[in-house]
């Protein structure tokens, strides 16, 4: 099979692709330092030291694994997208990572702010529809090729 894909066909799955990083490193990198400097003044304040990746400051923890958990995810997603935009349909590529995305961005707030007070029900609500997604976006790619 011969594929050959036009690159204005690629907008969709490169504005996703841009968006997606954006999101990674904008907001949660953000979100993750914005924290960090937070809590260094909370600390100070209560006359504390505050131990960046010594402290088990829930606060902290929840904004690392949002940080960590889409980093994760990083390249099931990106790898699955892109093969699939190539392969199957870069129009229905876009729509499914799109929605990827968003999903993505809601994580930092299904997660909360205090990872002790993380309910897992909640953060499935984002997990597991963007396993749907990579898996989803995996087995038509290889259906298409076989």
């Amino acid at each position: 099979m011969k594929i050959l894909v036009d690159s204005k066909e690629l907008l969709g799955p490169v504005a996703v692709t841009v968006a997606y990083f954006v999101l990674w490193y904008a907001l949660l990198f953000g979100k993750q330092s914005r924290t960090k400097y937070k809590l260094i003044a909370k600390y100070k304040e209560e006359g504390k030291e505050f131990d960046r990746y010594g402290s088990n400051d829930p606060e902290m923890l929840a904004a690392d694994r949002a940080v960590g958990n889409t980093q994760e995810q990083m390249v099931p997603f990106l790898a699955s997208f892109w093969l699939f935009a190539i392969v199957v349909s870069s129009f229905q590529a876009t729509i499914l990572g799109a929605s990827y995305v968003v999903l993505r961005a809601i994580y930092p707030f299904m997660l909360g702010s205090h990872l002790s007070k993380v309910q897992p029900k909640r953060v499935f609500f984002v997990t597991g529809p963007c396993y749907v997604i990579i898996f989803s976006m995996f087995g038509m790619t290889l259906y298409k090729l076989l």
